[in-house]
């Protein structure tokens, strides 16, 4: 019988989130400090400041919470 790979999942991660978890669960998927994605968050809010907040607003509703 054939395994299935385990495949990674994007959670927010409550425990170590500051707001609602969002950037600390994609810096545990992509498996780097979630200062470099909040870093990276704060440079998309200067930029283009509607679509990183629909962004946000968007993967608070759609991502799971890690459990």
């Amino acid at each position: 019988m054939m395994k299935v790979p385990s495949q990674k999942r994007i959670y927010r991660d409550l425990d170590s989130g500051i707001i609602s978890g969002v950037y600390a669960g994609v810096a545990r998927y992509f498996d780097i400090d979630a200062v470099w994605v909040r870093a990276a968050a704060v440079a998309g809010l200067f930029i283009a400041t509607p679509i990183t907040l629909v962004a946000y607003i968007a993967a608070v509703i759609l991502l799971p919470r890690l459990v």
